[in-house]
Formats: C-alpha cells, structure tokens, sequence
C-alpha cells in the first residue's frame, strides 16, 4: 500500500486544479447516487456497535443519517471550490547575482491518517489530501469498518472517473490494532502522520510512530475576563465557550476571572451555568461567591473535561492569568475578554497557543470558521503547521530559481 501511495502521489502532485475538482464533484454524487448502499453498509456497523455496548455518544458520532450524508456531499463540493495552493510562488525578488528566488508550494507526499468513529472523516480526510496533491493511506477505527469501506470505494471509483489513479485514496481494511503499529513504521513511504481520536490513540501514534505527526493531544481552553472586560460580553462569551457543544477540543475548560469584577459576574454566569447543567468546580474565592460550587483540585486545572463541567479561578490580574495559562494550558485555545487595547495587545503577544482570541469565544478555533474551508485537524506543535490544518497545513514550500544562464562568480 505505501509503494501505490507513493506512485500516486507523484502523479496526484502534478495533477491540474480542473482534474482534482473533477474527481471531488463525482466523489460528491456518488455519495448522493449511493445514499441506500451507505446506509446499509452503516446499519451494519450500527448493529455491531450497539451489541458491542459501545456508549450512545459512540453511537450516534457513528451514524450515518441523511442529514449527514448530505453534508459529506456539501463538503466535497465545498473543498473542490478552494483555492488550490499547489503551485503557487511567493517571495520572488531579484537577487544581485541577477537570478529570481522564490518559493513554490508543493504537497507533502503520503500522509497516513488514524481516526476513530466518524465515518464522515473519510471523505473529508481524502478530499483535502487530494486537493492539496497528497495520496493519502486511512485508518479509521474497527467500529466504522463497513461504512468506511463503502465511502473509500466511492472515492476510487470517483478518483478513476477523472483520470487520477485510485490508489491515490487507500483504507486498511482490517479492524486489527497490530495495523496502526505496522502503519507507523512506515517511515519510508508516508511523509506525515495526523492521529484523530481520543487521547489514548494520540498517545500511542506519539510513542510508536517513526514518521512526523500533526497532531493535538489535549485541548485545554482558558478565557480570561479581565476587570476591564463589558460584563455584557464577558457573559455571553464565557457561556458560548463552555455550553455551545461539550464534546469538542475548543471547548473552554477553564474560566479565569479577575478578582476586580468577580463579584459582579460569577453569581450570574453560575447562574446560568446551573440552568445549563454544568458542574463548577472552583478556587476558594470562587466558592464564598458561588453557593453549591465544588473544590477545584490541583489536577482540575490540567484536565480536559470534554463534559459539563467547569474549573473557574478567580485571579489577581492579567499577569497572574497569564502565568496560569502558561503552567497548565495546552496550546491549543486561549481568549481574553477585555475593553482595555494595551491589555488584549499583552495578551496575544505573550500566550503562546494556536490560537489567542480577543472578545471571541473559543468556539470558533475552527478550520471552516477560520476561512480555511475545511479541516483535517488542529495542531498545537509548532512545525510544520499549527492551529486548524487546511489545505495549505497539508503542503509544504520549496525553493524556486529562476535565470537565464547564470553562472555563481
């Protein structure tokens, strides 16, 4: 599988734009034309799953309903709509010598991708690396296997349509564990690995893998409310960020608040908060304010929750906020809410995350809200790409010179 990868990457990165936006669009009506096959093929891994016992958040992530579908559909379509980055020079600037230098953006080769649950990974996973010139080689987890098996027929089956080679899109079809580590030793034929999954499969690609990984491993989120934030804003934020979903890596986990205003926000937002079903989880300061609110434990401020609930520390000042995220974030997403420009200007120079927002919720670290189109991920390493991971997170960049002749004196 690798040496098909390979050969088709070499093709698949000299493929014109029009060719690649040929295959996506078919790929998108062969999802619609095949709706009843799908389904079938997704009852089957439904059934498996639910005798297995796996939980109803399983379940339902596994599920393929119409509504689904339709957006697997819409997001091809919507990939095959971007800017192909492939080719594009930047930088190009004489040089004394007379010769031009540039720099040319060029895929990454094979990426090999691990994830679990979704079946709709599949095709989004394949869409971008295929946009972006990349063959890629998918893993998907043992209890998506039927339905990840029909959508990768469907993808080969487009991917031939437009004269592009199948094995430029690949599955593993076996729900063996002992494939992920075989897949990891790869080293000579995948370029880049990207684990998607929970934290115990991001652990084990980071120990076993002998290729580069973009990866994330926790998504520990803090919003700040600083003593000059619009208490309006600030409550309205801090509710977004946690509430909007739970079960999302840009999920707020912990709520800074400065001691300055936190007589004047805590008791609504717990309020709300208690409306809402979460579970605070507080500071001693937080506790005289907040009737009902549990101690937060040391371990509270370096936990990704994933769930309602809620670590909250009342802090003395910017300072301290930012020493706080420093010794317990992640790197993944961090805001500020303030009124003040020379406080959020400190704040965004100084958090070190992927992304560090100003007067925004945490929800939109999002590779669709960020303009990107799509996203196979979010990386908080800082090489090669880091935040929400396009198409262009999924390329690399070379050197180009251009003369005319020109020989080094």
């Amino acid at each position: 599988m690798g040496l098909r990868a390979r050969e088709a990457a070499r093709a698949l990165g000299c493929a014109e734009t029009a060719r690649k936006n040929i295959a996506l669009e078919r790929i998108a009506g062969l999802v619609e034309e095949n709706r009843a096959l799908l389904f079938a093929e997704n009852r089957r891994d439904l059934e498996a799953g639910a005798a297995k016992g796996l939980e109803a958040a399983l379940l339902d992530r596994l599920d393929l309903s119409v509504s689904r579908l339709q957006s697997m559909a819409d997001s091809l379509r919507e990939v095959a709509a971007l800017p192909d980055p492939v080719g594009e020079i930047t930088g190009l600037t004489y040089r004394p010598s007379g010769i031009q230098v540039g720099r040319m953006r060029v895929p990454l080769g094979v990426i090999g991708i691990i994830y679990e649950s979704r079946p709709n990974v599949t095709a989004d996973a394949a869409a971008l690396c295929l946009k972006a010139g990349n063959a890629c080689i998918l893993r998907g987890g043992s209890e998506a296997l039927h339905s990840n098996r029909a959508i990768a027929a469907l993808i080969r089956s487009g991917l031939e349509t437009a004269g592009l080679p199948a094995d430029a899109v690949q599955l593993i079809g076996t729900a063996e564990r002992a494939a992920v580590g075989e897949m990891l030793r790869l080293d000579d034929y995948i370029d880049v690995i990207v684990p998607r999954g929970g934290r115990s499969l991001v652990e084990r690609v980071i120990a076993e893998s002998r290729i580069p990984i973009i990866k994330h491993l926790d998504g520990i989120c803090h919003v700040y409310l600083d003593d000059r934030a619009d208490l309006g804003k600030a409550t309205a934020i801090a509710v977004n960020a946690k509430t909007h979903r739970y079960g999302v890596c840009n999920a707020m986990e912990t709520l800074l608040v400065a001691e300055g205003i936190a007589s004047k926000v805590l008791p609504e937002l717990s309020t709300i908060y208690r409306e809402k079903g979460v579970e605070l989880r507080g500071c001693p300061g937080t506790m005289a304010l907040v009737p009902g609110c549990k101690p937060a434990s040391e371990a509270d401020w370096d936990t990704e929750y994933l769930a309602p609930i809620l670590a909250v520390r009342i802090v003395a000042d910017l300072d301290e906020a930012i020493a706080h995220i420093h010794r317990h974030g992640s790197g993944h997403t961090d805001a500020i809410v303030t009124e003040d420009y020379t406080r959020a200007r400190r704040f965004l120079r100084e958090v070190d995350s992927s992304s560090v927002m100003v007067n925004a919720s945490t929800r939109f670290a999002d590779g669709y809200e960020y303009g990107l189109g799509a996203e196979i991920g979010i990386s908080t390493d800082k090489l090669h790409a880091r935040g929400p991971v396009g198409l262009e997170g999924l390329t690399t960049q070379k050197f180009v010179v251009l003369g005319d002749g020109h020989v080094r004196r």
